[in-house]
């Protein structure tokens, strides 16, 4: 009996350090990430970006992060308050959840959950219902329209990233990122499915709402779609959730596809990350080069292309596996 809670404390212990110190790099990742967003499209407008703050606007991402804080939250009469104080509460979790189950090396993961990509996957879901409970509960048709399109984008895109990602767990055999991983030792799965990894890399642009896919928020057209009526630290967490979102989708492909951890010389925790922010950047080079399609071409691109071109790398990838 004391041995098993022994075995309690420690596992809860570790768990415990590991979502503080998920906690602490959320914040410290969104801050290099907008400092990088906006150095990257200043490059890729022939512009400088901040240099002001801090030598090449290193401490621009602090400062904005400060009168961010510091701003009154602004609450509209007409809101539904439970759902509008829900929302940005709800679509903080699974991003705190994902750092739990991702390998940023051998040694450093939280916990190796044999079901690790289903955790990932089960929790994304409360990113869609959080960005529909903001649009909904806002009572504004702006937010509204941004929140159904959230949906209908989200629950498309979701068919083609599943079933990219169901060709890698075949032919590894499992669904722990940890053995996936260790499973590229020899050969990144790139190279054996680059199908599958450009259906993900699509889909995955779609599911974090990123330009050319950038509809629930269109800032043309719906101000700024589900998050219009917030202010203060409820928009920063749906601006938090979103760079982190990229961080964790970068850091599954990276996982599955770019063989994780593992490469010569250096530690693994960096190839990881260097591989997750070289990922990172082409998503961001995609905001500043693609115009934003239509919101009929965006749900075609998924059902018509995506979707049956999915279906048939996995038929092909079952069959040379029966083979």
């Amino acid at each position: 009996m004391g041995g098993l809670v022994k075995l309690l404390d420690t596992e809860m212990v570790r768990l415990a350090v590991g979502l503080v110190l998920a906690l602490g790099f959320v914040v410290f990742n969104a801050l290099i990430l907008t400092w990088m967003e906006r150095k990257v499209a200043g490059h890729m407008q022939l512009r400088i970006g901040p240099k002001e703050v801090g030598p090449f606007g290193l401490i621009q991402p602090l400062a904005d992060a400060t009168k961010l804080l510091g701003k009154e939250i602004l609450i509209p009469k007409a809101v539904d308050k439970t759902l509008y104080y829900l929302a940005p509460i709800l679509i903080f979790i699974p991003v705190i959840v994902a750092f739990v189950v991702i390998p940023f090396d051998s040694y450093l993961l939280v916990k190796d959950i044999n079901v690790g990509i289903v955790v990932i996957l089960a929790f994304s879901s409360f990113t869609v219902l959080s960005i529909l409970l903001g649009g909904w509960g806002s009572n504004n048709k702006y937010a509204l329209i941004g929140a159904i399109r959230s949906v209908a984008q989200n629950v498309a895109y979701e068919i083609p990233l599943l079933l990219a990602l169901l060709s890698i767990v075949m032919m590894s055999g499992s669904l722990s990122l940890k053995t996936i991983v260790e499973a590229q030792k020899g050969l990144w799965y790139v190279f054996v499915q680059p199908v599958a990894f450009i259906i993900y890399f699509i889909a995955s642009i779609a599911e974090t709402n990123r330009t050319p896919f950038d509809l629930p928020e269109a800032e043309s057209e719906l101000v700024a779609g589900y998050h219009t009526e917030y202010s203060g630290m409820m928009f920063a967490l749906f601006f938090l959730a979103e760079y982190t979102n990229m961080f964790i989708v970068s850091s599954i492909a990276v996982t599955f596809f770019l063989g994780g951890y593992n490469g010569p010389f250096f530690p693994g925790f960096i190839w990881f990350l260097a591989k997750v922010y070289f990922l990172v950047f082409v998503i961001m080079w995609f905001r500043w080069t693609y115009p934003r399609v239509r919101f009929d071409q965006l749900l075609n691109i998924s059902w018509k292309a995506l979707i049956p071109l999915a279906f048939l790398n996995l038929l092909v990838t079952g069959g040379l596996l029966k083979l």
